[in-house]
């Protein structure tokens, strides 16, 4: 235990050095997970090779290369890795296109290099994990993975001095990778990229080596520039002076040495097993690709390398609500109103979460003491993911305050209190520290193993991954039961991807390559339906193909896709004439080519029609990213190009952001390619399929910045009723950001009768986090909530989504607001009866009787009419009901006058849960048309 404890001191030490901090669980328990027999090495291995789910379709020419080198190596499976001795004892490790690790392994990381460990890494190594994992890696690395380059590049000498051992001709050549950006101090660019400006290839230090390609892909590098490479460093590292070289092992360091990645324990994602070795070798057609010619337009001026963020990151950077602990750094009155606001915010959540668990048991007569609802035995729910978090308190144990619910909301208003006054004496890392404290202890107190949910949609993305590690029916039946248990009622399946259908297409060109004979999409109807969940086909619209995906599926990583592939002409183009922008991914469909809209228009018809899926989400309905103010812009198709010189004569390559009236009309003409594709689509499918339901997942920027950089413009397609469902994605790590990413749209006046459905990332999201932001959604106007994505819904989420809003036993199936809005409304509002007759009951501002009948006599006016509506939907019952609902609103203040004094977020919840039954009551009016 002592070993243990130290560790777990220096895991927290390191990690605020890095800039985050996770709650101290004693999750580092060395004993706590099995590790499997494995074979030893018949010589002593001298390098560590880290295989995970990010490089295992790379893996077998990483594994060649090794080979072809001679080094003696051992495999460690990523997801083994909890403490620094799970690294190994060899002294070199190297980490070949690891873009995600854990803060734990980065802890790990840092606790093994601080003993002698020295590291090789290649790719985007970190780049999709969080932000104070990526800080951390920038120390242990000396830089950090910019972006990616367009074209193959020349490596070449940096004219600096540069170390022997990296100044050899083998280690120059062409090469596909990314830019390097290096630390100030400590580092060195021994190898640059022969570009403009030079920009680092590879950056090393005393502890380690950072290769800026994907080390063992065909399409990034040839193997004997790998070899070279590795080699060089390796050679480096184990033969170097004093004090570098201080030892051949590393202290502490696990002595098991598997040697191939099928002796290697098994990795597990979710609730299913994923076997380590890698899948064969996918092959292209053997019918080389048509080449697509790309029009040749006039570069704009002054072009600036996008960021190496992705667009939805960087969209939650501009709201973060950061609390670093003990940082002195000043904090402002906006900041100061911000944090304090914050805590009282949670406040009011917990309660709101309590109200409606005790409310529910007196309903059912259930007696639950106050201290069995809260959770402070919350470690049950505080799996990995909680660990992890960067954002918690490392020095506050959760399950150790043995504290009542009123207690710690009693010390945390104290402390919100207090706040204003720490802030004015400059006690700036006191007041964080406070802060940070009042937050974990509010926490703490959410009810987890009551049912609180009301009616809602409880959405989840299934995703490609997901379904392929499936596998078959059953392995799909088993994701279906844990979401089923779960309380999920709707299921967004993604069907195509990339190019590729999910299914055996009539109209595509290719099934995924990945799915191997059978039907994925059918099997998933049957499955929802057997579940009583819907199943709504999930599809990319003008998102043509996918470079990531051609690596796993070993193309070239610039194959366009098999549609692009076989149609050059449907291409989509940038104003340099790429494909894909710099700095992205996919490429695009042109969405002003009549033959792309016949053709996605055919392709969604045969998914509504040929299977009895509940709806389609459209998703990549705009066109990629642009920054025109920096000189990228998009959209120079073939088709486009010609249109738009018809209509005004010009040729939109030849005109750049500083001509306003003709750039608006470019911008304009753009956006109605895709407002118009909406409007199609809408009315062609609802006429095969009237009860379709038809979703788009949109990304939450302001409307004109929106439209100048991506051509989404929504709240038309919501106002004209082409969509029901808009499903923003409002990601982020914590609920203030969520809350402020997701506000403007929830209190949108733009959107008519369609409901908004804010989207919620699970990746690194900490459970008891994702509760929170759960709880936020129930407590403003809105219906429901999407989790993006399936891959990453965890066991631990599982157990506490099936405790708070999982199924119960009913001969009746609970309603799904967008498909039963009337009798969502009805139940929603009989929920909001409860809490008021248990907060009369309880009543402690000891209200005058007749205030109270007259109350009740009004809610139940209400009452009577909603459930006459939802018995027996008609144009004037529904009339009935919505002067009812504005009767009432109109005097609900009134009547929660002394409420509002003492708890006014809690009035502000009930306002906001009536205006949602407006909300659906508008909504059912369209869907059911219901006019008089």
């Amino acid at each position: 235990m002592k070993n243990q404890e130290k560790y777990q001191k220096k895991a927290n030490l390191k990690i605020k050095k890095a800039g985050f901090f996770i709650l101290s669980f004693n999750f580092l328990i060395l004993n706590s997970f099995s590790i499997l027999p494995v074979t030893a090495a018949t010589e002593d291995p001298v390098l560590s090779v880290v295989y995970g789910q990010e490089n295992a379709n790379q893996w077998t020419g990483i594994s060649d290369r090794l080979q072809a080198i001679g080094v003696k190596y051992c495999v460690v499976p990523l997801n083994d890795v909890k403490s620094g001795a799970d690294w190994g004892e060899r002294r070199v490790l190297f980490l070949p296109n690891i873009e995600t690790l854990t803060p734990t392994q980065a802890i790990a990381l840092e606790e093994w290099m601080s003993k002698g460990g020295r590291l090789i890494a290649s790719g985007p190594i970190g780049s999709l994990s969080s932000p104070g994992v990526r800080q951390l890696l920038r120390s242990l690395l000396g830089g950090y993975w910019g972006f990616s380059l367009s074209d193959t590049e020349q490596i070449q000498p940096a004219k600096t001095k540069i170390p022997e051992w990296a100044n050899q001709t083998g280690l120059f050549g062409k090469v596909r990778g990314g830019v390097v950006i290096p630390n100030d101090m400590g580092t060195g660019s021994p190898a640059v990229w022969n570009s403009k400006d030079n920009p680092a290839a590879v950056v090393t230090t005393e502890r380690s080596t950072f290769l800026g390609w994907r080390w063992g892909t065909d399409t990034a590098s040839a193997a004997e520039l790998d070899n070279a490479w590795l080699k060089a460093a390796l050679n480096h590292y184990l033969t170097a002076p004093a004090p570098s070289n201080r030892m051949k092992k590393i202290a502490g360091g696990s002595q098991n040495c598997s040697t191939t990645v099928a002796a290697a324990p098994r990795e597990t994602r979710g609730n299913l097993p994923v076997t380590a070795s890698p899948p064969p070798r996918i092959s292209p057609s053997p019918t080389p690709p048509k080449t697509a010619t790309a029009p040749i337009p006039r570069p704009l001026p002054m072009v600036k390398p996008p960021s190496s963020q992705e667009a939805i990151d960087q969209l939650e950077q501009a709201v973060r609500l950061d609390v670093v602990p003990n940082s002195n750094e000043p904090i402002d009155n906006n900041q100061a109103i911000a944090l304090q606001q914050e805590l009282e915010n949670l406040i009011g959540r917990v309660e709101s979460a309590h109200l409606a668990v005790l409310a529910d048991a007196a309903n059912v007569g259930e007696a639950i003491s106050g201290e069995k609802q809260s959770s402070s035995n919350l470690n049950i729910y505080t799996p990995q993911s909680v660990k992890e978090q960067p954002t918690q308190l490392a020095s506050t144990k959760v399950g150790g305050l043995a504290i009542s619910k009123d207690q710690a909301l009693a010390q945390v208003r104290v402390i919100a209190k207090n706040l204003p006054l720490l802030i004015a004496q400059k006690n700036y890392a006191l007041a964080r520290q406070q802060w940070l404290v009042a937050k974990t202890t509010l926490w703490q107190q959410f009810p987890v193993d009551r049912r609180l949910a009301q009616p809602e949609i409880r959405s989840v993305w299934l995703d490609r991954g997901t379904i392929v590690r499936a596998g078959s029916k059953a392995g799909l039946a088993q994701i279906f039961d844990r979401l089923a248990q779960a309380g999920i009622n709707t299921v967004f399946f993604e069907t195509v991807n990339a190019g590729y259908t999910i299914y055996p297409s009539q109209v595509a060109k290719e099934q995924n390559p990945l799915i191997r004979g059978w039907d994925p999409l059918a099997e998933a109807v049957k499955l929802a339906h057997e579940r009583d969940m819907e199943l709504h086909a999930w599809v990319w619209t003008f998102a043509a193909g996918n470079q990531r995906h051609n690596e796993i599926l070993n193309l070239n990583r610039d194959y366009p896709g098999p549609v692009l592939a076989a149609h050059p002409d449907w291409a989509n183009y940038d104003n340099l004439g790429n494909m894909i922008p710099v700095g992205q991914t996919k490429p695009f469909f042109d969405p002003a080519n009549p033959e792309v809209r016949q053709y996605l228009l055919k392709l969604f018809e045969e998914i509504v029609t040929k299977y009895n899926v509940d709806g389609l989400q459209l998703d990549y309905i705009r066109y990629p990213f642009q920054d025109p103010s920096a000189g990228r812009t998009y959209g120079y198709g073939k088709a486009a190009r010609a249109q738009f010189q018809q209509l005004t004569g010009v040729d939109p390559v030849n005109i750049s952001p500083s001509q306003a009236d003709l750039w608006q009309k470019w911008t304009t003409f753009r956006t109605e390619q895709v407002d118009s594709f909406v409007a199609q689509v809408s009315q062609q499918l609802r006429q095969k399929q009237p009860n379709l339901i038809l979703s788009v997942a949109v990304f939450p920027l302001p409307q004109l910045e929106r439209i100048q950089k991506i051509q989404q413009n929504w709240e038309t397609w919501a106002r004209r009723g082409d969509v029901d469902l808009i499903v923003p994605m409002t990601y982020a790590l914590d609920t203030s950001r969520f809350q402020r990413l997701a506000q403007p749209w929830i209190a949108s006046k733009q959107l008519g009768a369609t409901l908004l459905v804010p989207g919620i990332r699970l990746l690194s999201l900490p459970t008891i986090g994702t509760f929170d932001q759960l709880q936020l959604v129930r407590d403003l106007p809105v219906s429901g909530y999407a989790l993006f994505a399936a891959e990453n819904f965890n066991n631990d989420l599982q157990k506490l989504f099936s405790s708070t809003q999982g199924r119960v036993k009913s001969t009746t199936s609970e309603p799904i607001p967008h498909r039963q809005p009337f009798q969502t409304a009805a139940i929603r509002y009989t929920a909001l009866q409860r809490e008021w007759k248990f907060v009369f009951q309880n009543d402690q501002l000891q209200r005058p009787a007749q205030t109270i009948s007259d109350f009740n006599n009004q809610a139940e006016v209400l009452r009577s009419a909603l459930n006459q509506l939802a018995a027996s939907p008609s144009p004037s019952k529904l009339l009935v009901a919505r002067a009812s609902l504005t009767r009432f609103q109109s005097q609900f203040r009134v009547l929660m006058s002394q409420e509002l004094k003492s708890n006014s977020y809690q009035v502000k919840v009930w306002e906001n849960r009536l205006v949602t039954i407006e909300r659906l009551l508008r909504y059912g009016e369209r869907r059911v048309q219901l006019r008089p």
